[in-house]
């Protein structure tokens, strides 16, 4: 052999069977190394030599993605142009738009895509049509509600106006659809809505003696209380299991719109037929409207006590801690002695600082704005303790609250697994089933793409007093 010929490397017999798999392992060996180079350059000192290890990196990254989009070309070059599936609307208007970007022609756009010219033309023609037909559409958010969905929220405003946003959220994930706050608010926004009037008429009046309606029990998470006790500095009491904190407090429910009058004294006197004493006892635990009574008149600390006494012995429990304010009844030696023989421990709200019993408050507040104004306030006790009963089983079975996480205070005090938590409807077609949703995050049911309605109830037939549902379309 010459001195100036190349060296040849004798090749094993049959070597032609094995060149495929000698190749596939050459291509994976010059992975293994690239990959151990790039490794040591990305974590060298020197900021040159990363940056060009990673140059490196995304021209191979270019360069094997041209080849996946060569071969996919290849194959489907070889089918005739009549035979190939059509684009989406959406797909061809994100052809035109890379069109656009690149400043592309007529025929590289088409060769590109592997269509004709025309076709890339008479998109371009038609680009403004509208309408579900049209030939090229912006593509839809995969997390924009149907149309019917927005009706239902508008439908549902409509028929209970004194829900707002918020409410209206928990109240929707209940029935099993998720939607976030500002989503609802933002569908509400869209058009107004007239309200339906409350059509209540009071029963006949009835003189009977004062008594206490109650429901009865058990679990959530605890919160803690704060409020001031007599000569004492501010305490902290923590509800830790049901009927463990009570709250206690007496509001006036006027008869009429207010108490005003134009002769003197310029006012009402506060007894009935102009108004009603209403005693309330809230449970903190699970925020559950235990009980309540009705008085002709402001009551004594004896009045507040048997009322007490009879609820408790309803329920069958006894708090640990009650909680009230420094009213007559309550801010005496005779109340601090009972509670004393029963062994409770009264905790006093601070006279004259707002939020000392802020729960048993909240709770007046809402029994004023969801019933008696929205109602004639009956003049006879049964008809009214029957309206205050039925809106306490609502209150207590059907309306989501917010410290709860959208639960209800019996499915808290009962320890049920709220409705909320139940798995939900998706009517967005084009939903991923393992994206997250509004809160509280719950499993899809069935299929995305839910057809649903939504069905309003009514309890006992009083308007102000909603049961959403909703039901799978047929």
């Amino acid at each position: 052999m010459p001195a100036d010929s190349p060296p040849t490397i004798p090749l094993s017999k049959h070597w032609n069977d094995h060149v495929r798999a000698a190749m596939l392992r050459v291509m994976s060996l010059a992975q293994l190394a690239c990959a151990h180079t790039r490794g040591w350059a990305a974590n060298s000192r020197n900021a040159r030599i990363r940056l060009t290890a990673e140059k490196d990196r995304l021209q191979q990254q270019v360069a094997l993605l041209r080849e996946q989009m060569r071969i996919k070309d290849a194959r489907m070059s070889r089918l005739p142009p009549h035979q190939r599936p059509r684009y989406t609307p959406s797909e061809r208007m994100a052809i035109l738009e890379i069109r656009a970007a690149r400043g592309w022609s007529l025929e590289q756009t088409a060769r590109e895509f592997l269509v004709t010219a025309a076709t890339v033309s008479s998109w371009m023609k038609r680009i403004e049509e509208d309408g579900p037909e049209a030939l090229v559409q912006i593509p839809e958010p995969v997390n924009r509600f149907p149309d019917f969905v927005r009706h239902a929220v508008q439908r549902l405003k409509a028929v209970c106006p004194s829900m707002g946003k918020v409410k209206m959220t928990e109240t929707l994930a209940r029935a099993g659809l998720h939607m976030g706050q500002t989503t609802v608010g933002r569908i509400l926004k869209e058009e107004p809505h007239e309200p339906d009037p409350a059509n209540d008429s009071p029963d006949p009046p009835d003189n009977g003696a004062a008594d206490c309606e109650s429901s009865a029990a058990r679990a959530a998470p605890p919160e803690p209380i704060a409020d001031s006790a007599a000569a004492e500095a501010p305490r902290v009491v923590t509800a830790r299991y049901p009927d463990h904190v009570w709250h206690v407090d007496l509001t006036l429910v006027p008869t009429a719109l207010g108490f005003w009058t134009s002769f003197f004294p310029f006012a009402l006197p506060q007894c009935w037929p102009f108004c009603w004493w209403v005693a309330v006892v809230i449970e903190h635990f699970s925020r559950r409207a235990v009980g309540f009574t009705l008085f002709a008149k402001q009551p004594d600390s004896v009045s507040v006590r048997t009322f007490l006494g009879r609820l408790m012995g309803t329920v069958k429990a006894t708090p640990k801690h009650l909680i009230c304010d420094k009213g007559v009844q309550f801010w005496c030696e005779g109340f601090k002695r009972w509670c004393q023989r029963h062994g409770i421990r009264p905790r006093f709200g601070a006279v004259g600082e707002h939020g000392s019993i802020a729960v048993v408050e909240r709770f007046i507040r809402t029994l004023k704005d969801e019933l008696t104004r929205r109602i004639l306030v009956p003049y006879g006790r049964r008809a009214f303790r029957r309206e205050i009963h039925y809106f306490f089983e609502w209150y207590n079975e059907h309306r989501p609250h917010m410290t709860l996480g959208g639960r209800t205070p019996d499915e808290v005090y009962h320890a049920r697994r709220p409705l909320n938590r139940q798995p939900r409807f998706e009517p967005r077609p084009a939903w991923p089933r393992p994206s997250p949703c509004a809160q509280p995050q719950v499993l899809v049911k069935g299929q995305p793409g839910a057809q649903v309605t939504i069905r309003v109830e009514y309890l006992h037939g009083r308007k102000h007093l909603p049961i959403v549902t909703l039901e799978r379309a047929a």
